[in-house]
């Protein structure tokens, strides 16, 4: 049996409280301890989750933790990505994996020279939806993939978040926050993008946080574009358009992804979660529903803000796999440089709407390979995983 892995946090968040409170479902790993730039912060998630708080130097130098996730804000993931593989340790950071695709490859070549693991959220795409979408899409269910669609609308995230201020700073915004979770769901499925072309443009110039917490009340000033359309060109000759945006009060898009094929039609489910219902038809057939809830990392367990309906969420899968992937000296599924193909991928967005030209990627990546049942067995504990 592998010896378990000490993992530490380092941004002590809202999102800590998810890795925390879900690392159990998985197996050889235990978040030991966590580190905030603000002491008071990291103290409070350490009581809540019965580790211990730390410094974030002294976690660099603990020879007992080999992973670090970081959960900073996008602004710090470079810096302290690179702070942690330069420690010696694996590096698992929360999306984007860095500002822009320059320091992405940086802490690629930095991994792959310190001889870690460097890997990226989200990981969604590894939960039953996203897994079973590939299963038919790799069998040909509707064909080849001609185009497609992505949708993500919304007023932003004021109205929940207590401190959103950086959600509407350079290295945010709905492309770079909210847009990692489709483009990473579409490049999973049809593989890398060559080509991009965007407009862009900022709704407002300011938010009024309505959320509970320090900022109620306060204004936040937008630095960045708030509504971005794309047209991503795929090497395999799709063509997808995506929009984002945080301008929208309401919307009538039922479907976050749906994919046009030469054999028919697949409707997929919110890339946010790891479940849902994969649809598809073949040509002008009925469809064929198929409720992930039996496949692993698909079956609702999560409820997040209260009177939200349940979800599923298996965060913490993607530093499980990256563990795993550790050990057995193969690359992560959700590696840096599929996230790095991605982060390139939306810079592109931003950039050829502010140039108002196609832009062609540097990068490529490969496919992620697909996570069959065997893996889920050894990623995951038995209480995690649907009865066999």
């Amino acid at each position: 049996m592998a010896k378990s892995e000490s993992i530490g946090i380092i941004g002590c968040g809202v999102i800590s409280e998810a890795y925390l409170r879900l690392a159990p479902n998985f197996r050889n790993l235990a978040i030991t301890a966590v580190a905030d730039i603000v002491p008071a912060a990291a103290k409070a998630r350490a009581a809540q989750y019965g580790v211990r708080a730390v410094t974030v130097d002294e976690m660099l130098k603990d020879p007992e933790i080999g992973t670090i996730i970081n959960l900073t804000v996008p602004a710090a993931h470079y810096d302290v990505s690179s702070a942690i593989i330069s420690a010696g340790k694996n590096a698992y950071s929360e999306k984007p994996i860095a500002l822009d695709a320059k320091q992405a490859a940086k802490l690629v070549a930095q991994a792959d020279k310190a001889g870690v693991k460097l890997a990226c959220a989200p990981d969604t795409f590894l939960g039953g939806g996203g897994q079973t979408a590939r299963r038919l899409i790799d069998k040909g269910a509707i064909g080849t993939v001609i185009a497609g669609t992505a949708v993500v609308m919304s007023h932003g995230m004021e109205h929940w978040h207590p401190t959103p201020t950086f959600f509407y700073q350079p290295g945010a915004g709905p492309m770079l926050d909210i847009g990692p979770y489709y483009v990473t769901a579409l490049v999973h499925l049809l593989g890398p993008v060559k080509t991009v072309a965007a407009m862009a443009s900022q709704g407002f110039k300011e938010r009024l946080v309505s959320a509970e917490g320090p900022m109620r009340g306060k204004k936040v000033k937008v630095t960045t574009p708030t509504t971005i359309n794309a047209v991503l060109g795929f090497a395999s000759g799709a063509q997808v358009t995506i929009a984002t945006s945080w301008d929208v009060w309401k919307h009538g898009h039922r479907n976050p992804i749906e994919l046009y094929g030469t054999e028919g039609t697949m409707i997929l489910p919110d890339p946010n979660f790891f479940g849902g219902t994969v649809t598809y038809s073949v040509r002008d057939g009925e469809d064929t529903e198929i409720d992930t809830a039996s496949v692993p990392f698909g079956a609702p367990n999560f409820q997040g803000r209260p009177g939200t309906p349940m979800r599923s969420n298996y965060r913490m899968l993607g530093v499980a796999d990256m563990i795993d992937a550790a050990r057995r000296k193969r690359e992560p599924r959700c590696s840096g440089r599929f996230a790095a193909h991605v982060l390139e991928i939306m810079e592109a967005a931003l950039a050829s709407a502010e140039k108002g030209r196609f832009v062609t990627l540097k990068s490529t990546t490969e496919r992620p390979k697909p996570l069959t049942a065997a893996d889920a067995r050894r990623l995951a504990v038995p209480e995690a995983l649907p009865a066999s």
